[in-house]
């Protein structure tokens, strides 16, 4: 298949657009520079500008396009992340609207967030829950409404709810290394909230069976199989690095080092994998600690 990625350079884009080549698809990166050779297209989704040709080549459309979520979040840099998210989505999604029916791409994988659920306490969230009241479940939300127009065009549109990712050098697993290899890691707060998170390797793996599943459109959890509290979590990630985990983090402390970030991680995200689940897919690391061995390779 001709697969097209916006998001190509970042951390997941990389490692998609990798897989997906050595499984013999061809992929063509959006890209913000002048495009370097056939492979490379040219956008400006902030100006609403893309190549129609690109489009119209493309069988499956993947955006994994959007600033990072994991640092400070000021006033600015929220208008930041909803932005390019936005703009990003809402360009392909427009491109692919406005391309005669013959010629559009017969899927769109858009990434969007379990952010989406905001504090579900307890409750697990299949695709289903509704939607939460902080600004990530907002923000998500609008995100997701930004595909509309492909949808209503008649593509494909899966969007694909994605947990914090378990990797050595990259997602949420990568600024904890440090610490708890030093013997500080910490859970945050009591610790009694779930905590969404999903190995690497499954995301890419869910990412390539959606692909290929025709049957299956809309929100998709891309989530670990089994669910976990942040103290499960920081127990298990010090079993696998040999360290103590006596410590926990203040909320007080976080508001002071993240800000508005530091109120989305102490919340409560119980989201479950309905979709993939009843579709058969087939987790390697189902649990969080063979996921954190595997990330870490211990």
């Amino acid at each position: 298949m001709r697969i097209l990625i916006a998001g190509a350079s970042g951390f997941l884009g990389t490692r998609l657009a990798g897989r997906l080549s050595a499984a013999g698809h061809e992929i063509t990166r959006l890209v913000r520079r002048p495009a370097t050779g056939p492979d490379e297209s040219t956008w400006q989704p902030s100006q609403g500008q893309i190549d129609p040709a690109a489009v119209a080549a493309a069988d499956v459309v993947v955006n994994l396009a959007g600033a990072t979520i994991g640092r400070r979040w000021t006033a600015g840099y929220r208008s930041t992340l909803r932005s390019s998210r936005v703009d990003t989505t809402g360009t392909l999604a427009r491109a692919i609207k406005q391309l005669p029916a013959a010629d559009r791409p017969r899927t769109m994988l858009q990434v969007s967030g379990v952010g989406r659920y905001g504090d579900t306490g307890d409750r697990p969230a299949t695709e289903e829950a509704p939607a939460g009241t902080t600004f990530l479940a907002d923000l998500c939300q609008v995100w997701e409404a930004a595909a509309r127009p492909a949808e209503d065009a008649g593509t494909r549109v899966v969007l694909l709810r994605t947990a914090p990712l378990l990797a050595r050098d990259g997602g949420m697993l990568k600024p904890l290394l440090i610490p708890f290899r030093l013997g500080a890691g910490a859970k945050l707060g009591a610790g009694r909230q779930w905590m969404a998170w999903m190995a690497l390797a499954d995301w890419l793996g869910a990412a390539e069976f959606l692909i290929d599943r025709e049957d299956i459109a809309g929100p998709v959890n891309m989530v670990g199989q089994v669910q976990c509290t942040n103290a499960e979590f920081t127990r298990a990630l010090g079993r696998v690095l040999h360290r103590p985990t006596l410590l926990s983090v203040p909320g007080f402390a976080l508001d002071l080092a993240l800000g508005g970030l530091a109120e989305e991680l102490q919340i409560s995200q119980r989201a479950v994998p309905a979709v993939l689940e009843k579709s058969g897919f087939r987790w390697s690391y189902p649990d969080v600690e063979s996921a954190l061995r595997a990330a870490v390779d211990v």
